[in-house]
């Protein structure tokens, strides 16, 4: 089977700037193998039913956790001050199956789920999947061909579409992109404000099980015991799940086991006539009866399906189809289950409200179902944090998050990560929020305000992901969005009650984290408009000549930038400033695109600047949300791997034209065209690996061949070769003289006659935060004694 990759070659003329040289070959791949990836990939797409099965099992422990410990303090926080008429349990359960129903069942596990971004969910991936279909995001760094990456998906759509006027219509003015984006920050603040929430509430209640089998234990002691266990679970973060990960599945499904079984029993013992619930007439009766705190009563009914936005978020890869095998198969009947048979102990002891799940429980399994409890707690509260972990993450990827580090703490599974700085003040947070309010029903409020703002968040993201991603009609969006607004808002007004009773929580939570995201976003967008609109001219860099004015000292200088394009302003004050430069420049750009990943062979961009002899280069470095920097001497020695092939392909593709002509740059001849023919139809081009080389404008995509050590087969490209050969030599040559890498110290200041609430945001809360991240260079693991630091102010 023969693939053919695309040429291009350009030249930049209003500029004056460097050739961009894409490469145009021939793959030979044996048809074997061609038909080997090809079962590859069928395998991907298509699983077994073993297969299937077993990844259902494991999504147990991932993903639903957290909604699977909710029969913990339901009922409870639905009944705070206890139950009057045993007809409202039955008006509860109804409420509580038709919740379970509509929201976890039919909008997250059937449609939301399959919105995922390759296997990622929660809003940030939403977002990213928005930002590939339509030019919403902020930050204008992206170029045309990082659309021609393989996990860059997206589909088109008719200019004269519905899809196509919404995506005008968002692009149209700056005011609607930032409004996406303050949108998706909410949900992800409050998403961060679950994982705050989340180990509180159920550890909390799942160490109230001592109180019950010995009543006589003060609440104090309870919530010690919580704090403990919290205390513990936050200190091993730093381990990792990938030695005891295992346990997560066998865990929750013998939870939902046994929850499900003691339903039944609790059905069959005590009033099987709650069943009736089943009948959506109870829920039209309990509405109906009326009453504020009947209405108010919805909040305790949220937290029944609470998790379910965990459930979105901590996909983790699993496919949809497992996902959905496990919630109809084992998580939804054994919910319903549990709900029912706690309804029907309550219909004959509704003084047992408070601690209904553990007085349910038969006394002969109490102990050991009070430790399968304790461990699912823990197991639905470490996915919550490693889910808050992962959203830091990519809040950081797309510039809405301060640099903080991400220690990587699996070999086997790139998405189990930590980060110390927020599992401490998670830690203290969740702490404070267990310690201070002393009880799961003020825990409860606050859980459930978080938790339907998520929900809101989702439905509103989610009718762009179906207009724009899916292309569906109108009149489905309509339906999907209406119908899913219609249930949030009516739980939304419950919430809204109970503000003052613990709901201010995770508003007060959610408002520091937006007021830090918002701002550093203003302050990354600031940064990189100044450094657009101060770029140093090609015309200004040429003029100085080869030695750039200055003496060229032996050795490599990387130069970091946040330019994808052009030479940074900073470049300009170094060389100003300083009497010498080194002789090769790199400059070095780590960009991150709306994508979970960059394949590591398509992870480099590489491109020269200015006349060979000015040994100046470009190097863009791409990463997805869900990529993690390796440390500097695999960074650095894959950047010079591409910088040296670059330097190869190159001379091959010059030919015999005078690559010391600054103007003959992107220039082919016909005689260098056939040159390239020889060359690709020798046999000493073997099978192709990928890389990437790029122009100030145009960055393509080639194929780069295996043997770096390939001789040029055309004797018209001897000269060439020759100078391929000098320059190589002098690359190695400076990189063995040493490396240095320059930063970019970068200070941002409001104007003078800014408003007020600006000098705040920039003087103070930016430059607080960019005091207190971690520095570039330990982001980048630069060694210090490689580190020089060039400092600048601009206003704003």
């Amino acid at each position: 089977m023969e693939m053919t990759s695309r040429t291009e070659i350009d030249y930049d003329s209003d500029n004056n700037r460097g050739s961009m040289w894409v490469l145009d070959q021939k793959l030979d791949q044996p048809m074997d193998e061609e038909a080997g990836r090809l079962r590859n990939m069928y395998r991907e797409k298509k699983f077994s039913f073993l297969l299937l099965l077993r990844l259902a099992f494991q999504s147990l422990g991932v993903v639903y956790g957290d909604l699977g410990t909710s029969p913990l303090y339901v009922f409870y926080n639905t009944f705070p001050r206890g139950i009057k008429d045993p007809e409202d349990v039955i008006g509860a359960l109804s409420l509580i199956i038709y919740s379970l129903t509509l929201i976890p069942l039919l909008k997250y596990v059937f449609i939301v789920c399959r919105a995922n971004d390759n296997g990622q969910g929660g809003t940030l991936a939403l977002y990213s999947l928005l930002c590939r279909h339509a030019k919403v995001k902020t930050i204008p760094n992206q170029h045309r061909t990082d659309e021609e990456l393989t996990t860059y998906s997206r589909s088109t759509f008719h200019e004269q579409s519905f899809a196509a006027k919404t995506k005008r219509w968002l692009e149209r003015h700056h005011s609607r992109k930032n409004a996406l984006l303050i949108l998706v920050l909410v949900g992800t603040c409050m998403v961060i404000g679950d994982g705050i929430l989340t180990p509180a509430i159920s550890v909390l209640s799942a160490a109230g099980g001592i109180k019950v089998d010995h009543p006589n234990i003060s609440n104090d002691v309870v919530v010690v015991v919580a704090v403990v266990i919290l205390v513990g679970l936050f200190s091993m973060q730093h381990y990792g799940t990938d030695k005891v990960g295992w346990l997560f599945a066998p865990i929750v499904l013998l939870w939902f086991l046994l929850i499900g079984g003691i339903g039944i029993f609790n059905i069959w013992k005590y009033d099987s006539s709650v069943l009736k619930a089943f009948s959506p007439v109870y829920v039209y009766r309990y509405l109906r009866r009326g009453g504020k705190e009947r209405w108010t009563s919805l909040g305790g009914i949220l937290l029944s399906i609470t998790g379910t936005e965990a459930l979105f978020a901590d996909l983790a890869h699993f496919p949809v189809s497992a996902i959905q095998l496990a919630f109809t198969m084992v998580v939804f009947p054994c919910l319903l289950s549990a709900y029912s048979g706690q309804a029907a102990y309550l219909m004959q002891n509704s003084d047992h409200v408070k601690d209904a799940f553990y007085r349910s429980i038969p006394d002969s399994i109490y102990w050991p179902v009070f430790i399968v409890a304790t461990a699912a707690a823990i197991v639905a509260s470490q996915a919550t944090i490693s889910a808050t972990f992962s959203i830091i993450k990519q809040a950081h990827a797309h510039g809405c998050f301060p640099r903080v580090k991400v220690v990587h703490t699996s070999k086997k599974f790139l998405g189990q990560i930590y980060v110390p700085d927020i599992n401490w003040i998670l830690m203290i947070l969740c702490i404070c929020v267990t310690a201070g309010f002393n009880n799961q029903s003020q825990i409860g409020n606050a859980y459930g305000t978080a938790v339907v703002i998520v929900m809101l968040v989702t439905t509103l993201l989610m009718a762009l992901i179906m207009i724009l991603v899916w292309r569906c009609h109108w009149i489905l969006v309509l339906l999907f969005t209406g119908l899913s607004l219609v249930v949030e808002c009516i739980y939304f007004s419950a919430v809204l009650f109970k503000v003052d009773q613990g709901g201010w929580v995770p508003l007060v939570i959610a408002a520091a984290f937006l007021v830090i995201m918002y701002v550093w976003h203003y302050g990354t967008v600031k940064r990189y408009e100044f450094e657009m609109h101060s770029k140093v001219s090609m015309a200004w860099i040429v003029g100085l000549g080869p030695s750039l004015g200055l003496v060229r000292v032996p050795g490599i200088g990387l130069v970091y930038t946040e330019l994808a394009s052009g030479v940074p302003h900073i470049f300009s004050h170094f060389i100003t400033n300083l009497p010498a430069i080194h002789s090769v420049v790199v400059f070095v750009c780590v960009k991150y695109l709306p994508v979970y990943t960059v394949p590591e062979e398509e992870r480099f961009l590489v491109k020269r600047i200015g006349p060979k002899n000015f040994h100046m280069f470009r190097c863009v470095a791409r990463y997805g949300y869900k990529d993690l920097h390796k440390k500097d001497e695999e960074f650095e020695k894959k950047l010079f791997d591409n910088l040296f092939l670059f330097v190869r392909l190159e001379s091959m593709m010059e030919g015999c034209s005078d690559s010391d002509e600054y103007s003959l740059y992107g220039q082919q001849t016909q005689q260098s065209r056939e040159a390239l023919l020889n060359d690709h139809n020798g046999n000493t081009t073997s099978s192709a690996v990928d890389s990437i080389i790029s122009s100030v404008d145009s960055i393509v995509p080639i194929k780069s061949p295996v043997n770096p050590n390939y001789t040029v087969a055309s004797s018209g490209q001897t000269s060439s070769s020759q100078m391929e050969v000098d320059e190589l030599e002098f690359l190695n040559s400076c990189r063995d003289a040493g490396v240095v890498h320059i930063l970019g110290n970068t200070v941002v200041r409001a104007r003078r006659d800014s408003r007020f609430y600006k000098k705040i945001a920039v003087d103070y809360i930016y430059a607080f935060l960019r005091k207190i991240c971690r520095e570039n260079s330990v982001i980048f693991n630069v060694p210090h004694e490689s580190l020089l630091n060039v400092g600048q102010i601009f206003y704003v």
